[in-house]
């Protein structure tokens, strides 16, 4: 299975859309066009087929992680907890 691969199917399970990738991707400062993006989802035999780089995904992991759970608190400062409401 290729990069491309996995990529692909991330982007079917989380129902993601071109500008959400670019998005999650900039969360990590990590900068990509829509059009270069595009490339990655293309058939192999396609004259504008891009492989997709270790890099790339390593990028979108991390930046999918932050998307899904909000990024890293500092060190020294305390994780909000939730409060318990007493009925």
């Amino acid at each position: 299975m290729t990069n491309n691969d996995i990529l692909k199917k991330l982007r079917v399970a989380l129902k993601l859309r071109d500008d959400d990738i670019v998005k999650i991707l900039s969360l990590v400062d990590f900068r990509i066009s829509k059009s270069e993006l595009g490339a990655f989802f293309r058939r192999e035999d396609h004259p504008k087929y891009m492989e997709c780089g270790d890099q790339i995904l390593r990028n979108f992991l991390n930046g999918l992680v932050i998307h899904l759970r909000g990024p890293m608190p500092k060190k020294g400062e305390k994780k909000e907890t939730p409060k318990k409401h007493n009925n």
